[in-house]
């Protein structure tokens, strides 16, 4: 299996929109109403939200190929593009995703990998993200790569608020 990381630029706009549609109904579908899917999806994936996104210089995207196939993505950011006021010497992963059939091969610690190089580039000392209370698989792999919950903070889903639990790391 060749693995390969490649940045997003805005040429990549329509592949980024369609992996993160695959990926997000994969993941959380089966938990939400079809109403609050199709809500947040046309909200957060549509291409003028994506396009904003990348095009922030405080966000970066980046694909993870295997065997030249999009296996997933990834999006950090830093400074005033955070979800969060966390501070000027954190990073925040908004988003880390991998399609189910790619999924138990190890990508996630790729990804993951990613944005610890990313943090150490622009000297941040932590990083941290948002993760669903009921995402159990995705708690239990942060936990196990070193984040502890540090607190928590709404995120709705079309029109139901949900709680996403803060996860920090410190990087030494």
């Amino acid at each position: 299996m060749t693995i390969t990381i490649k940045k997003c630029t805005l040429e990549d706009l329509r592949k980024l929109q369609e992996i993160s549609y695959e990926t997000f109904n994969e993941a959380f579908k089966h938990q939400n109403s079809p109403e609050n899917m199709k809500a947040y999806l046309e909200r957060a994936f549509n291409l003028k939200q994506l396009e904003k996104e990348l095009s922030n210089r405080f966000s970066q995207f980046f694909f993870i190929y295997s065997n030249n196939e999009v296996a997933g993505y990834l999006k950090v950011n830093t400074d005033d593009a955070q979800s969060e006021k966390m501070g000027d010497e954190t990073l925040e992963i908004e988003r880390i995703y991998v399609k189910k059939k790619f999924q138990k091969l190890g990508l996630g610690q790729y990804l993951l990998n990613k944005a610890m190089e990313i943090a150490a580039e622009h000297n941040k000392k932590t990083i941290w993200l948002g993760v669903w209370e009921r995402n159990e698989n995705a708690i239990a792999f942060y936990k196990k790569m070193g984040f502890v919950q540090t607190g928590a903070h709404s995120f709705y889903m079309g029109d139901e608020e949900q709680l996403d639990f803060i996860m920090t790391k410190t990087l030494i």
